[in-house]
């Protein structure tokens, strides 16, 4: 769950000192789909975003938290930054990529990870329409993995990310948005390099459309997608498809 305010305030930036902050609650189905290979597969996701421009360009991350019934999971954070170039919707994106993991079953730690952090960096381009309805960017960056855990060396890569939001429909009564992310990874327990897919659509019903009073509420979904981006040690299988019921509550 990430990037779903980025792009929108992110073309919004050069304009307006806009700053805005969104908790987001997802009930996850993966499992559900995948009742093997995804029979440890969090119940829920809580996601944190906060954007925040100034006067040399603007600073994104989320947070997200996973969740079982009985306590957390594991958690994930991406922070950005970007360095306005010009006002032409140019610049230079800066990125940190890390996080946790546990088992789900407390007494036996095996399951146990930390995620092979990295830092990203490259330039990036952001448009959006006259009323900032629809928006959309992309960026292109050299990706360097550090060392992680269980001896995982680090080894550079790249990363090619699309992001969108499209707000529509009577008083902006949906919005559409997500990300698209393509990255060179390793394979877990293999020395074999892949090209990671993975991408986060979500639609949202605007609660604020229909109501007299300002709620900052949303309902919506979510639909991730991924290909080579989890390994399972008794399947080839490589695309999942992992969809969410969640809430929106979005702070300005």
């Amino acid at each position: 769950m990430r990037k779903t305010i980025l792009v929108a305030l992110l073309a919004m930036a050069s304009t307006a000192a806009v700053a805005q902050v969104n908790i987001q609650a997802h009930y996850d189905f993966g499992r559900k789909a995948y009742p093997d290979a995804e029979a440890t597969r969090q119940n829920m996701t809580v996601t944190l975003e906060q954007f925040r421009p100034d006067r040399l360009g603007s600073i994104f991350y989320f947070i997200d938290l996973d969740m079982y019934s009985k306590g957390m999971k594991g958690a994930y954070i991406e922070f950005s930054r970007e360095f306005n170039i010009g006002q032409k919707g140019f610049a230079i994106h800066g990125e940190y990529n890390g996080g946790m993991t546990t088992s789900k079953n407390l007494a036996n730690h095996s399951g146990d990870s930390q995620f092979q952090h990295a830092f990203l960096l490259g330039p990036a381009y952001n448009w959006h329409n006259s009323d900032y309805s629809f928006t959309w960017g992309v960026q292109a960056m050299y990706k360097q993995y550090f060392k992680g855990v269980r001896g995982a060396d680090g080894f550079p890569g790249f990363q090619l990310t699309g992001i969108w939001g499209w707000t529509f429909g009577n008083e902006g009564m949906f919005t559409f948005s997500g990300f698209i992310d393509f990255w060179r990874n390793v394979k877990p327990f293999t020395s074999d390099y892949a090209i990671t897919m993975l991408t986060e659509p979500q639609l949202w019903f605007n609660l604020n459309s229909v109501t007299k009073k300002k709620t900052n509420l949303s309902i919506g979904t979510e639909w991730e997608m991924s290909n080579n981006f989890i390994f399972y040690e008794w399947g080839d299988k490589s695309f999942y498809f992992n969809p969410t019921l969640a809430l929106k509550w979005t702070m300005k």
